[in-house]
């Protein structure tokens, strides 16, 4: 088999006898088409026929497109692991004809969260990894779940008397908002007709309930909490509300271990609550799953690829658009 990344990640079969599989495309097609979650980045403009993916992802594509579509939970040669980045978000596990086993892990966290139980790399066996590594430089280390979800639980509490606008994506962080500020807080909370679509996809589809509500306006707020999608922390509309209510923005992204989140959102406070492994993680997970190659993708590709290569003596290499093999990048 070899591997590219063009639209989406490409599994081929040199002989030509197994079905080519093609994962997180946005138009491109193969034989069997998986997607790994419902983020926009990893989901289809157009669907094919049939796509195999959990059916949590299938409601929440389905909400966010307006399109529904055919799915399968497994196919063969593909069985589908819990992935532990989003409600749904699964890893993919290709065998070959051969007893070769490749993983792909979409967009990936070991950790519990809120509601969420993490990947679990023991469960793996695997001869080739494919991982993404958004995280995958020393500087992003993030604090124990435990004691981040309390920081932030403290905040809010610390924070009552006055309205708070808090900003996560509207898939995944903007549910882990309103599942602490709903256990820390009886304020009342509001949310995004956007996150609110998500959320009711969500529910539907699982045994989970947010405490969220969409707001009518946002004019004559007292104490109650906000949750709005990352994109909107800079528009105008968004900074005139803060201002006329006297309230006070905070940011939720991994990215906030770098002082210049805080200055880019406009926010007062940030906290590194994500849905991504951390760098520690990631290294955690490729040393328990311990395959015989490494491709990495996204992020700090290039730079964990080579920690990997230099600590650990992986064959690891980052995973370009349209490149192939490992030996077309030596």
């Amino acid at each position: 088999m070899t591997v590219r990344h063009r639209d989406g990640i490409h599994f081929e079969f040199a002989g030509g006898g197994e079905a080519s599989v093609v994962a997180d495309a946005r138009s491109a097609v193969g034989e069997i088409n998986v997607v790994s979650h419902a983020h926009a980045d990893h989901t289809f403009r157009s669907t094919p026929d049939t796509v195999v993916c959990s059916a949590e992802t299938a409601a929440i594509a389905t909400a966010r497109t307006g399109t529904e579509f055919d799915f399968v939970e497994d196919a063969p040669g593909i069985d589908l692991v819990p992935a532990g980045h989003v409600v749904g978000s699964r890893a993919a596990l290709l065998s070959d004809a051969d007893g070769r086993r490749y993983c792909y892990t979409g967009d990936v966290s070991t950790r519990d969260r809120c509601y969420l139980e993490g990947f679990d790399p023991a469960a793996v066996d695997a001869d080739v990894l494919v991982i993404e590594t958004t995280y995958g430089s020393p500087a992003y280390r993030f604090p124990a779940q435990s004691e981040l979800e309390g920081a932030i639980a403290d905040w809010l509490q610390d924070t009552d008397g006055r309205p708070l606008f808090l900003f996560g994506y509207s898939l995944g962080r903007a549910q882990k908002l309103q599942w602490i500020a709903g256990n820390a807080t009886d304020r009342e909370i509001l949310v995004s007709d956007a996150i609110h679509d998500v959320t009711r996809a969500i529910e539907s589809a699982t045994d989970l309930a947010f405490a969220g509500r969409p707001y009518d306006s946002l004019r004559g707020l007292a104490d109650e909490i906000v949750i709005l999608p990352s994109n909107q922390a800079r528009s105008e509309w968004v900074e005139r509300a803060v201002d006329r209510e006297n309230g006070l923005k905070a940011g939720f992204s991994g990215w906030a271990v770098d002082d210049s989140f805080l200055y880019r959102g406009n926010y007062d406070v940030t906290f590194p609550l994500t849905d991504h492994c951390d760098f520690d993680e990631l290294v955690a997970t490729v040393r328990e799953i311990d395959p015989e190659v490494v491709y990495t993708h996204h992020g700090f590709d290039e730079a964990f690829a080579d920690h990997l290569a230099t600590e650990y003596g992986y064959r690891a290499r980052p995973l370009k658009r349209d490149q192939r093999t490992l030996e077309e990048f030596s």
